[in-house]
């Protein structure tokens, strides 16, 4: 038996990550135009490479937009429990052309100068093109990491963006991340090319930031992927959920609970209990209700409920059961 639980009204229609999306957005479009006017100007090869990470960067924030947007449609008749995912593959299609197209840029530039070196030209340019990029990028960062931190809670910086279930968060943190590493490469690259009279750096420095592209392109793919196949809740939601069972007169022993994200704030929860001998239909209906009305009101983000009565010994010989949450 089983029954679900459709929570569409109840969905936020603004998502919180919207800001730091639009603030990176912006950010970004304007670095790229100063950059590749400067390096139209002064035929740096790192600075082009600038330009194009740049330009990738606004590009994944219209992804990203056009993820929250589809993945926040309501469910239908093809896709009964809405569209969560789409989100999901949208930051992973984001991971892709960072890889694809900003380090394959960036390496192919860096590859080019210095086989073919060409003297920078009014280096004194592109010294203020980075340095107004270094403003533009550290607004955006800060954004970016004031709502990172506020959603990680207690757990280390690392091991946030392997729990967090919002690709949106993580990625446009690790780009901004990414972007200011970039420019200083950029600034180094230029300066000792200058210095040493050796255009061949500035190449070098191209090839840098392309190493450094295909190393985010690499972590993000890796945690976008987790969630695109399906990662469980967090133990806190787990427990809660197992709790409240637990605490229905319905139901003799809760068995466990297994819960995959659709989206951020959209979990499919299938629970496994043990009810009473006497209870009917009706009272596992009625309890399954009950279940249902408590979790809009304290776990919004639960959106689908599936209750399986079955015994403990049932559950425990499932192979595909996940363990209850401590």
């Amino acid at each position: 038996m089983s029954e679900t639980h459709d929570d569409t009204d109840r969905r936020s229609t603004t998502h919180p990550s919207r800001k730091t999306i639009y603030a990176a957005l912006i950010g970004n479009l304007l670095i790229a135009i100063l950059k590749f006017v400067a390096a139209a100007y002064t035929n740096s090869s790192a600075m082009a490479s600038e330009g194009v990470h740049s330009l990738i960067d606004t590009s994944n924030e219209i992804l990203l937009l056009h993820g929250l947007n589809r993945s926040s449609k309501p469910p239908d008749e093809n896709h009964p429990l809405g569209h969560g995912r789409e989100l999901y593959f949208w930051s992973f299609v984001v991971a892709l052309l960072v890889f694809a197209l900003g380090a394959g840029v960036s390496l192919y530039e860096g590859v080019i100068h210095i086989l073919s070196p060409a003297t920078i030209e009014n280096v004194g340019a592109n010294f203020i093109v980075l340095a107004l990029s270094a403003v533009f990028e550290s607004y955006s960062w800060q954004i970016a990491f004031k709502h990172f931190r506020s959603s990680k809670g207690k757990s280390g910086y690392l091991q946030a963006i392997r729990r967090s279930k919002d690709p949106t968060i993580f990625t446009v943190l690790l780009e901004d991340s990414a972007a200011l590493i970039g420019i200083g490469i950029a600034f180094v690259s230029i300066a000792l090319a200058q210095h040493f009279n050796m255009p061949t750096l500035d190449g070098i420095g191209s090839i840098c930031i392309g190493i450094l592209l295909a190393l985010t392109a690499a972590f993000l793919a890796q945690e976008c992927k987790g969630l695109l196949i399906g990662e469980r809740a967090a133990p806190a939601v787990e427990a809660a959920i197992l709790k409240m069972a637990s605490e229905d007169p319905a139901i003799q022993k809760v068995n466990g609970v297994i819960t995959v994200h659709l989206a951020p704030d959209q979990i499919v929860a299938a629970l496994s209990a043990q009810f009473h001998d006497e209870a009917n239909a009706d009272d596992i209906e009625e309890c399954v209700e009950r279940l249902e009305t408590r979790l809009a009101a304290e776990r919004q983000e639960v959106t689908t409920l599936f209750v399986k009565p079955q015994t403990s010994r049932r559950w425990s010989g499932n192979s595909r059961s996940a363990p209850p949450a401590e």
